[in-house]
């Protein structure tokens, strides 16, 4: 995970203030891109703080549920969502309490046509890299246009693309957003769990995880907890193993992921900006 601290760095050394939403500030740098080689077993977890795999795992299975209701999360004890789901957002927004609105799962699994109809953008991607690998067109967006004003924040990671050339498969992630200390450790996991379980459903060999971030910026807040990350030394990768019967996508559960040497140091506290 050098690349990463070497991103964080260069955030830090050359990125020009900007103010957010949030009204925290921040400093941010334009286009940057890191890649992850998924093919020896391992999962790029970070290293130089310990961030919680279940707690990835299950958004990424709550996305691939569809669901927009935080319930699923916090039946399993995870909170990462809690702070966009709280009742006073959700009647600013006009949504149900406990529901975060049309972004990620909804629009993978129920993308809403102009004739009533829905996409399912999964299952479509699932049976046209099996049917037709060779494909440039394996992609999933989250961003709709007419559902990005009526969620309290807009889906950070919204697009992302397959690639398969000999029998291997990669993924390339665009994100326009990119918390830099908080958010992208846990989009590099997440992404590239989401990878692991493509590629085993489809039966291809996994090969990289391509991360393309925009606007990659780091928080006001958030400079001596960097400062803190940068002083410490990355260590070897953790394994991962799938269940191998699992030929669906849509029936993984947290169960079916095996996380091994996982060797972190303590995690760095920061706050979320809201």
């Amino acid at each position: 995970m050098r690349q990463y601290l070497d991103l964080l760095k260069d955030v830090l050394e050359n990125g020009k203030g900007k103010s957010d939403p949030q009204g925290v500030g921040s400093i941010a740098v334009c286009g940057r891109t890191m890649r992850f080689d998924l093919s020896n077993g391992e999962i790029p977890l970070m290293t130089t703080k310990k961030v919680s795999f279940k707690f990835i795992a299950y958004e990424l299975l709550w996305f691939l549920r569809g669901e927009t209701n935080i319930q699923f999360l916090k039946d399993h004890g995870v909170t990462i969502w809690d702070e966009w789901a709280t009742p006073e957002v959700c009647k600013q927004m006009n949504l149900p309490v406990g529901d975060v609105g049309r972004i990620y799962g909804a629009q993978w699994r129920h993308w809403k046509t102009t004739d009533g109809k829905e996409i399912d953008q999964i299952t479509n991607l699932i049976e046209g890299l099996k049917q037709h690998p060779d494909w440039r067109r394996h992609m999933v967006t989250a961003w709709n246009p007419e559902d990005v004003d009526k969620v309290f924040v807009a889906p950070c990671h919204g697009i992302f693309k397959c690639f398969v050339a000999d029998g291997e498969i990669s993924l390339h992630l665009f994100q326009r957003s990119a918390d830099i200390f908080l958010g992208v450790p846990y989009n590099i996991a997440s992404y590239s769990l989401l990878l692991l379980m493509i590629a085993q459903v489809t039966g291809l060999k996994p090969k990289e995880f391509v991360h393309t971030m925009s606007d990659l910026h780091l928080y006001n807040n958030h400079f001596e907890q960097a400062r803190e990350q940068l002083k410490r030394v990355p260590k070897k990768l953790p394994k991962i193993k799938l269940n191998p019967n699992i030929k669906n996508i849509f029936d993984f559960k947290y169960e079916d992921f095996t996380i091994t040497d996982y060797d972190a140091d303590p995690n760095i506290k920061a706050e979320v900006a809201i």
